[in-house]
């Protein structure tokens, strides 16, 4: 199977970074595009002004950090690739994501909970795997 454009949710964790890592592969031999996105936690907007915006912006840098360490990783490497920020749920943000821009492949990492320990605690891998509709590979 060829894949042309493969979606990587992104956090700062080890875990990530060997996704990210397999999608530089697998991309370098597919010619894929890759979609690196970040979901932040929801802002509530009870907060009111100016520390909504502060949280707001708070939430956005913290964002961009995290993208430009998993974006370091691309140096040198000749893919197309872009970065994407949301907030909100995380499972429901990749799914629109990956819909939205038709991706064929999602590559996320898992820290590797159990089957039940993921139901239980809400795992975002758990909930992607039986949301969307496209392939998702889950790197450890």
């Amino acid at each position: 199977m060829i894949f042309s454009k493969i979606l990587i949710p992104v956090d700062d964790s080890k875990h990530s970074d060997n996704a990210v890592k397999y999608s530089i592969a697998l991309a370098e031999v597919s010619g894929a595009s890759l979609i690196l996105l970040h979901c932040h936690r929801p802002v509530p907007t009870g907060l009111g002004e100016p520390n909504f915006q502060k949280a707001i912006d708070n939430a956005t840098r913290e964002s961009y950090a995290i993208l430009e360490k998993k974006t370091a990783l691309l140096k040198g490497k000749n893919i197309n690739y872009e970065e994407k920020i949301l907030g909100g749920s995380t499972a429901k943000s990749i799914k629109s994501v990956a819909e939205t821009e038709h991706c064929d492949l999602i590559i996320m990492g898992s820290k590797g909970k159990s089957d039940l320990e993921g139901l239980v605690v809400g795992s975002v891998t758990h909930k992607v795997l039986h949301t969307v509709d496209c392939p998702v590979l889950v790197i450890k």
